[in-house]
Formats: C-alpha cells, structure tokens, sequence
C-alpha cells in the first residue's frame, strides 16, 4: 500500500452528481433533470464556437479581455472587477480556497445548491447549514448560524432546487449584519429569468461592498453548459485575489468567443426568457391542477412536491424513468417527497403533465 495520505478531509468528500441523462432502455429520452435551456444555445454563439476551430493550436487569452469587456458593457460595471472560470462552480470554490481555511465555517441554507458544502469541505471548512422557511432562505437564521469561526456565507438566489428568492431588501439585511470579515456570495446562476420587481441579482451590493461577491452562469439562460463558463463580479481586491488562484488559460478560446456572441444576441435572449415565462406558468398551474404542490418558482424549473404517501416521488420518478422522461428525485438533499421538473420545449411540457396526470390518476 501507498504511504501517501491526504488531506484528512478529502476520503470523505462527497463528489456532485449532475441530473441523469439517460433512463434504461429507452433510446431517446427527454431530459429535464438539470436546468438546462430548452432553447439551446443562441445560434450566433454557434457560429463563433464552430469558427474558433481554425486557431485551436493557439493557446486563449490569459485575461479573456474581451469577454469581459462585453460583460462590463452589458452590465455597466467595471471589466477589473470581473473574474471569470470554469461555470460558475469553480468561482465558488476559489472563494473558498481565498477565504476559509480548514476548521473554518462556511453557512448556506438548507436546500441550497450542494456544492457549497463539497466547495466547503474541499478546503478543510465546516458547512453549516441553516433553517430555511417555505423552501426559501431565512435571513435570521443564517444570522443566528454566524459564529466568530464564520468566514463565508453562500446564498443562492434564486435558489436551487427550490426556485425561490430573497427579495433585495432581505439580501440588504443580510448583508448589513454581517461582520466585515465575512464574504458574502450571492450565487445567481438563473437571474436572468426573474421578472419580479422585489428582486436584484447582487451587482449593486457587489459594486458598493468591499465584502460581497455575485456569481453567474452561462449555463442556464444561454445554453452554453457543456462549455463550462461563468463569471464572478467584487470588489477589486476580492477579484484580484479570485484572479491569483485561477489556472491560467480557465477560459478556452471557443468557449470566450461564444459567450461573448450569446451576451451581445438579445433578441435570442428576450425569445428563450419569454418562452420560459410562458411555460412556467403554465407548467405549474396545470401541475397544481393535479392536486400535487408546486413551490413558486422564478426560475426554469419547478419543484413539485407529492404529499400523499400513496403516490411518492420516488414512484412518480420510475414511472417517468420508464416513459423516457428523466427529472431529478432529490433524497439526498431530505427532498425525498419531490421532483424536479426544468421547463422544457412545448411537447415536452404538455407530455409530462400529460404522464403525471396517467401517474396521479392510475
């Protein structure tokens, strides 16, 4: 046997599983397990992707300048503010490689996105997890989780799996009781789709606050998941020191020159925003319909939970499972009730509803 040994947190850390793709025998399958865009990808973005294979013996540009520029623009913010990695995940975990050291506390909400507690664990933290209310993150019990060991708050908003959301004045609160040495990451991976008027994805605090850091994704609203591409926005000195810890040449040539494209497509983007409006609504009133609940979502998912014993989550999952059409069952997050369902084309919505209805009603 090996005399190395690691870290002593490393043997028991968890590694994320993404949503399943594929369901036993069933050649074709519909996935709606991850969040993905039901649209796709903006076909500009395409064409700029496809067009970068003539230089791939060229290695990126280290500062992927111009991908941030485009985001600055887009943002009205500052491009020496902007750190961008590999999905948004790897800007979470450089957080915690900045900020926690091991015995350190990190908090996030219970039901929040589990790679706070794998991004925390990676680096010797102690994830502490606090009560949530409705499915939705509670500003005083994450105030009353913070400890003098408290280095790092993660809050997901909206929230995954869940789809709900803190309303600014909250993330103001917040933020304003924090101590001045807590980092305050506001994850917003699906900001984009929020129409509602109480809410602000994170820019403003992170534009005034020396402690305060919004992440997004490129994955969700414009399609571009298998590219693996997100960005974090800070104070300077929080963006420099994300910057330090990053592996040089993160962001790939191909993967810069589509979003790049995808930021600067807006009609794409007002199509793939209304067309999840649309659908959301309508996935979740007719899911309602069949006397399942339905968590508000301002999102491109639902939760759905299933309240009686009879009809269980986990049954309603392998009856999809076997019809092709693959949610996420979420056990291990004590979502063992619940399905998540992610907004999908046209024909894929009615046939799910149509499936849960043929479930619910057998």
């Amino acid at each position: 046997m090996s005399g190395l040994v690691p870290r002593p947190w490393i043997e028991s850390l968890e590694v994320y599983e993404g949503g399943k793709s594929k369901t036993d025998g069933v050649t074709k399958a519909v996935k709606l397990s991850s969040n993905e865009s039901a649209l796709g990808p903006s076909p500009k973005a395409m064409e700029a992707y496809a067009a970068a294979v003539h230089t791939l013996h060229r290695y990126p540009d280290a500062s992927y300048a111009t991908l941030k520029q485009t985001i600055a623009d887009k943002y009205d913010i500052s491009a020496s503010q902007i750190v961008c990695g590999i999905g948004s995940d790897e800007i979470l975990k450089l957080a915690c490689r900045a900020y926690v050291a091991p015995g350190d506390e990190v908090i996030y909400s219970r039901y929040g996105f589990m790679m706070y507690p794998i991004a925390t664990r990676s680096v010797g933290g102690v994830p502490v997890e606090a009560e949530d209310q409705d499915y939705t993150a509670d500003v005083d019990k994450i105030l009353a989780s913070v400890t003098d060991k408290t280095r790092l708050v993660f809050l997901a908003n909206p929230n995954n799996p869940t789809g709900t959301y803190v309303p600014v004045s909250e993330v103001e609160r917040l933020h304003r009781n924090l101590p001045d040495n807590v980092l305050l990451v506001l994850d917003a991976a699906y900001a984009e789709f929020v129409a509602v008027k109480d809410y602000e994805a994170g820019i403003a605090l992170a534009s005034s606050a020396p402690n305060v850091l919004m992440t997004r994704t490129f994955s969700k609203l414009y399609g571009l998941a298998a590219l693996r591409l997100g960005w974090g926005y800070a104070s300077r000195e929080v963006a420099a020191n994300l910057d330090r810890l990053r592996d040089p040449f993160n962001v790939p040539s191909p993967t810069e020159l589509a979003g790049t494209a995808a930021l600067k497509d807006i009609a794409f983007e007002e199509q793939a925003v209304a067309h999840n409006s649309h659908w959301l609504g309508w996935l979740s009133a007719e899911i309602s319909a069949l006397g399942l609940q339905v968590v508000p979502s301002v999102t491109n998912f639902i939760l759905i939970r299933f309240p009686d014993g009879k009809k269980t989550a986990e049954a309603a999952n392998d009856f999809l499972l076997k019809k092709g059409y693959i949610l996420r069952w979420l056990p291990g997050q004590g979502l063992g009730d619940c399905l998540r369902l992610t907004v999908g084309l046209e024909e894929e919505n009615r046939a799910v509803v149509a499936l849960l209805k043929d479930f619910m009603e057998a």
